[in-house]
């Protein structure tokens, strides 16, 4: 797992998983997963920031597993 701090502070963990394509974001209170990503997706998330990883949580694309 990579550990992120965005620009307010905030600490998240991502962990990829390169055979399923998804990955798992733990936060200070939660722990969300990808849903399933493309080839392509997958590759161009493992450059995310932390900021671009705090973008990512306002979106739909995740559940949450904790």
């Amino acid at each position: 797992m990579t550990t992120y701090t965005t620009i307010t502070g905030r600490k998240i963990r991502v962990g990829s998983n390169y055979s399923k394509r998804t990955f798992t974001i733990k936060t200070d209170s939660s722990t969300f997963r990808t849903f399933k990503m493309t080839k392509e997706e997958f590759k161009e998330n493992l450059y995310n920031t932390a900021n671009d990883w705090n973008q990512f949580l306002k979106s739909d694309d995740y559940y949450k597993i904790k």
